[in-house]
């Protein structure tokens, strides 16, 4: 059974000498694919200004989000085959050469084909990001590594939205995709300095094509959800649930699967670790409109309203550095535990205080009731990632599982997002839209408690 490994290592030994370059790859790719997924969003309507496809606007991250599912799903795949060094500099190779066609995209068709690729390489640098942690730090660094690896996701969207702003108040939209290239090269250098080259081999597994086909047709639906109106949303919302439901049934008995075999084994709480991690990930769907509620119910200026909704973020980043700290097995599952409370403490007290002309004092506490709700994915998400790299000795099973947290990340987020749109669409008006969001993602992350629970008995 999967066991909370208790942290020794120090931050000092991560950031040290000797694992400072291999942290900086592992941080580097996911902090590349987080900052991209947010500075093209802050870009689009400059982008759309210059070379039309408004049409296609919403497709941006749809093609985007489908790709980087695809390759997520193959990361313990290509681990075995190719080996950690070959693996990273195709990831990166795709992520530049997709920022190079975007940069240079003369319509909107052009740039779909270019975040298409995009995505190709940052499923890939995101899913090694963790399935690395296993084989390039030591055990006592696994709780930190995690927590370094999935901070880099709050911290794009702080310095995504700050890019992406910059260079379009300039119209230099362009440019800004050359920066991901250049950053993206500087990190392959790195990666064939510092990665320790793993042993390779024949998987042991047949190739899942038909739990990819599943998976990926599920998200491309949900993501259409996103951008149709009327009963088409709700037909493909079912589908997408249906898509999904269809893949967890075929991974149960397929002979070639993305997930471990032990995810469903009823001895192990590796698939509570993943329900948990979809919880904890749900609830972050409202961030995307924490923003507009800023905006327009707040009064507050877009800067400002900006700001405001990168405070979950802002909690998720900063309480990981704290919690991986924690060594106590009783304390870890404590945290553990407390991560979807503090969510949905969060939401619902951000919830509650949307109202009319709020003053500036319910401004603020809507603020620390947003990092509130960030802290609680803070707080249990090293422990989650180093107890699913603790439930399997197999290597490519392993690889497998430390994967699957950034796969089931990207889908909950997918799915999230598509359901607060849906939900924000119901309001009368942005205050009952906000209460009908909040309250309604509350219900769902509270849930989390009790795979928590599971997740973390020995």
């Amino acid at each position: 059974m999967t066991q909370l490994v208790e942290t020794k290592g120090t931050w000092r030994e991560l950031l040290g000498s000797k694992y400072a370059a291999v942290s900086a790859v592992l941080a580097g790719g996911v902090l590349l694919e987080a900052s991209n997924v947010y500075l093209t969003t802050s870009l689009l309507p400059t982008i759309v200004g210059d070379i039309g496809g408004a049409e296609f606007y919403a497709w941006t991250m749809t093609s985007f989000l489908v790709a980087s599912v695809i390759t997520s799903m193959l990361v313990s795949r290509l681990l075995t085959t190719r080996g950690a060094v070959t693996s990273y500099v195709l990831a990166f190779a795709l992520f530049v050469a997709g920022s190079l066609i975007a940069a240079a995209s003369p319509t909107m068709t052009t740039l779909l084909v270019g975040r298409a690729v995009q995505g190709l390489g940052g499923g890939l640098m995101a899913g090694l990001g963790y399935a690395l942690i296993q084989r390039a730090l030591p055990e006592r660094l696994w709780a930190r590594g995690a927590a370094l690896v999935s901070a880099m996701w709050g911290v794009g969207n702080l310095l995504g939205p700050a890019v992406g702003g910059l260079f379009g108040q300039f119209g230099a939209w362009r440019l800004a995709f050359v920066l991901l290239a250049v950053a993206g090269l500087a990190l392959v250098l790195l990666a064939l300095k510092a990665i320790p080259r793993t042993a390779t081999g024949p998987s042991a597994s047949r190739f899942p094509l038909a739990s990819l086909a599943l998976l990926t047709a599920s998200v491309a639906a949900v993501s259409l959800a996103s951008i149709v109106d009327g009963i088409a949303t709700a037909v493909a919302l079912t589908a997408g649930a249906v898509l999904a439901g269809w893949f967890i049934r075929h991974e149960r008995t397929a002979r070639a699967s993305v997930l471990p075999k032990v995810a469903f084994d009823r001895r192990s709480p590796l698939r509570w670790v993943y329900v948990t991690v979809v919880a904890l990930a749900f609830g972050v769907g409202t961030e995307a409109f924490i923003p507009l509620f800023g905006q327009e119910i707040g009064a507050l200026p877009p800067l400002a309203a900006g700001f405001l909704g990168a405070a979950l973020s802002l909690g998720w980043s900063l309480t990981q550095v704290a919690s991986a700290s924690v060594r106590s097995t009783r304390l870890v599952r404590a945290l553990v535990i407390a991560g979807p409370l503090a969510m949905t403490v969060g939401l619902v007290g951000y919830g509650a205080l949307q109202h009319t002309m709020p003053s500036e004092l319910v401004i603020v506490a809507w603020f620390l009731t947003l990092f509130v709700a960030g802290s609680g994915i803070g707080l249990a998400f090293p422990h989650l990632t180093v107890a699913a790299l603790g439930a399997v000795a197999d290597e490519e099973e392993g690889a497998k599982a430390a994967a699957g947290i950034n796969t089931v990340l990207i889908i909950a987020g997918t799915f999230s997002a598509a359901a607060a749109g849906v939900i924000v669409n119901l309001g009368a008006d942005l205050v009952t839209s906000a209460h009908y969001l909040m309250f309604g993602f509350a219900a769902a992350t509270v849930l989390g408690v009790l795979p928590a629970r599971a997740a973390t008995r020995r």
